[in-house]
């Protein structure tokens, strides 16, 4: 790992056309070698493009590929360069909200598109921030992670799952804004079934009930590529008009087709390669394939 962080760290200072192809290429290489990953991306595409021909979902699958590669090869832009070189890179669309997060909690709600880490750089140079934190099982990758997330703003507040939702509210409540990601599947646990794409599948509640509990200003918030490697792009959406409700499912359902909706602007950029509808109604089979590395160390 500290090979692959040196590799990062070394190209980082290349222009982003040329990190970007480099990315590309990572991505390329990715599609062919891990296997598992490819079939798991390529189930999601059967089940939310029904409709797609196969040779289409392929070209699909493998553009994604190379949409993630490139966002982790351009990640080291957002690790190690300049703020300055980091602002040339951003369009934002239209300014930060500062006026929404000093008139009272925001929730900026940022789903699994490749380009993830962007808004939430952009929400460190405008103001403190919380955000849930998945530690990673490389300590040296966890520690570069945190730093990352971190180099901008050292009051960021970085909470994990076992800790729950109480430090959240609590930190919206002092006009902290929090930096959601509302799209894995975590199981049941604060999650309902709703549709995406048609497909049932294990959503969090969490963005209705923490807005419903602190009256936060829900703002989804999405990164993409610019055309010809010129960076990227954040959109500030309006807040969530009348949201959550009384009814959480619906909100929760509301979520998901914002999503979707996001999802066709930006095929190949949404994280396909996360098993989304892991979590199955009962009765309903297992819909991806078994890992061959766990199969050779079960027989």
């Amino acid at each position: 790992m500290r090979l692959v962080i040196f590799f990062l760290w070394l190209i980082h200072w290349l222009p982003l056309p040329i990190l970007g192809r480099i990315g590309k290429v990572l991505g390329i290489l990715t599609y062919h070698f891990l296997r598992r990953r490819r079939e798991i991306t390529l189930t999601n595409l059967r089940l939310c493009f029904p409709e797609m021909e196969e040779r289409a979902r392929e070209k699909l699958a493998m553009e994604h590929f190379q949409s993630y590669g490139r966002s982790v090869v351009e990640r080291g832009i957002l690790w190690w360069s300049s703020r300055e070189r980091i602002e040339r890179l951003i369009e934002l669309v239209p300014a930060f909200p500062m006026e929404e997060v000093k008139a009272g909690p925001v929730v900026f709600l940022c789903p699994h598109f490749v380009c993830l880490e962007v808004p939430g750089v952009v929400v460190t140079f405008n103001t403190i921030g919380s955000s849930i934190y998945m530690q990673q099982k490389n300590r040296v990758f966890d520690a570069l992670l945190r730093k990352g997330r971190m180099r901008f703003n050292k009051d960021v507040l970085l909470f994990t799952r076992r800790q729950g939702v109480k430090p959240i509210i609590r930190s919206l409540r002092q006009n902290i804004p929090f930096y959601m990601l509302p799209d894995l599947d975590f199981g049941l646990q604060d999650a309902t079934f709703v549709p995406f794409f048609g497909q049932p599948a294990a959503t969090l509640t969490a963005p209705a009930r923490i807005a419903a509990a602190t009256g936060a200003k829900v703002i989804p918030t999405i990164a993409s590529f610019r055309p010809n490697y010129k960076g990227w792009r954040v959109v500030f959406y309006p807040p969530l008009e009348g949201f959550p409700g009384s009814d959480i499912a619906a909100a929760t359902r509301r979520v998901n087709e914002f999503i979707e909706q996001r999802i066709l602007e930006h095929p190949a950029e949404y994280l396909w390669t996360h098993r989304r509808f892991k979590t199955r109604p009962p009765g309903m089979p297992n819909l991806y394939p078994k890992s061959t590395e766990k199969k050779r160390r079960t027989t």
